[in-house]
């Protein structure tokens, strides 16, 4: 009994500890790499809106290879790219598998996710990838580059579908063989002096629904940020927060566009467009706030951008608390018709409903840091505003009484119609 902890030698159980031995010793052999930068989207995320995150027509990356029958139709299209490619470099199929392999193990580094397949295999998906996306970059700049018989650029004009794939955070490659397999490709066209940076730039300005950004892109094109893959980049595109606010959020609610309204909180278009920039003048009682375009495009963009920002960054939660702040301001149709009225917001959507909707699910699976809130002090600034009463009288006498001129013409002959016969009153008293 007093032995009973030690391994009997002779017990059927020993081939298990073996196994198990040598599958702990692997995983120390092969441990997951600090360099990830690419994900699967959270499920707390995921299950609010698949499709949200599911590629449509083209699998970029590993981690929807081969998976859905539904992309691979597109897999022909994306051989046809990596042949043009190739016929375009002078290089021979040879170098680039050469060149992928020699990369394959700082590669798979960059997904968090275990990549089971073979040496082969991955090499062949990634450079098929790679070679894709950067013909497709190519062909949306120049127009002479596209073939009649292009299913991408022509009939059936698959682009659509295809750059809103490239959105999602699991549709991605490492930014880095995308650049090196172009400079493969400007080193035999010197003349036309293009970096991966400005083709990508050129490419998803003239689709994105961001007006008012574009020296946010010739920072990233003249600067030297390390972009990650093209969530990373719109990510940042969209980012330029100020220093984080360093107050505690002690108060979980704040008042809506509709009640702050009716506090006598008057809302204008900021100037900036930097999303940020909400900001609130107290003694005015004016709310700023950026203007901002509801659309597929841009739930794409916020979606995948907030699911990569929660999977990568510790303390950049930019992105997290821009929708929870927005999602505390609209919960009904009538604070989106405020919004709209006031051209803060550029609905897209069918109906109000639709819009007030977008935010409302946009924050589903965003969580809430009350140390570390970006929009800590402009919430205890509302709050502290809505629940002062002199604002809200102040705000009912002006929105009933002094709304049109009319209004006020009957608010002065009531007063005045009072006087006469107050003094008509204290005269039959004497």
């Amino acid at each position: 009994m007093e032995m009973s902890h030690l391994i009997d030698i002779a017990d059927p159980h020993v081939p298990l500890v073996d196994s198990m031995g040598k599958e702990l010793q692997s995983l120390k052999l092969s441990p997951f790499s600090a360099e990830c930068i690419i994900y699967k989207v959270p499920e707390r995320l995921h299950h609010v809106k698949e499709r949200a995150y599911t590629p449509k027509v083209v699998s970029i990356g590993p981690l929807h290879h081969g998976i859905d029958e539904s992309l691979i139709a597109m897999q022909e299209h994306k051989m046809r790219y990596l042949g043009d490619f190739i016929e375009r470099t002078g290089k021979t199929l040879e170098f680039f598998l050469d060149f992928v392999r020699k990369n394959e193990a700082k590669l798979r580094g960059c997904y968090a996710e275990t990549i089971h397949l073979c040496s082969d295999q991955f090499v062949k998906m990634i450079l098929v990838d790679a070679a894709f996306i950067v013909e497709v970059l190519l062909k949306s700049s120049n127009p002479k580059m596209q073939l009649k018989n292009d299913r991408i650029f022509k009939k059936p004009w698959l682009i659509q579908d295809v750059w809103t794939d490239m959105l999602l955070l699991e549709n991605q490659l490492p930014f880095f063989i995308l650049k090196d397999l172009f400079e493969a490709y400007s080193r035999e066209v010197p003349s036309e002096n293009l970096t991966l940076v400005r083709l990508t730039e050129n490419f998803f300005k003239s689709r994105m629904e961001s007006p008012g950004i574009e020296d946010r892109w010739e920072e990233f094109s003249c600067g030297d940020f390390e972009i990650k893959h093209f969530v990373d980049l719109l990510r940042h595109v969209r980012l330029k927060p100020s220093k984080r606010d360093e107050m505690k959020l002690w108060k979980l609610t704040m008042p809506t566009m509709t009640e702050l309204h009716q506090a006598g909180v008057t809302f204008q278009v900021s100037r900036s467009r930097n999303l940020f920039d909400i900001k609130f003048d107290k003694k005015k009682g004016i709310l700023e706030i950026p203007s901002f375009i509801f659309s597929t495009e841009t739930e794409l963009t916020i979606r995948n951008s907030l699911a990569f920002e929660q999977c990568h960054y510790n303390d950049e939660n930019y992105i997290n608390d821009y929708v929870i702040i927005m999602n505390r301001l609209v919960e009904t149709r009538m604070d989106i018709e405020l919004l709209v009225k006031e051209r803060i917001v550029e609905n897209r959507f069918s109906n109000t409903r639709e819009g007030s909707n977008f935010l409302n699910k946009l924050a589903d699976g965003a969580t809430l840091d009350q140390n570390n809130f970006y929009f800590a002090s402009l919430s205890e600034e509302l709050n502290a505003y809505y629940k002062t009463p002199w604002h809200k009288w102040k705000a009912n006498l002006r929105q009933k009484y002094f709304k049109t001129p009319w209004t006020v013409i009957s608010l002065v002959a009531a007063i005045f119609l009072f006087i006469l016969t107050f003094i008509q009153t204290v005269y039959s008293v004497k």
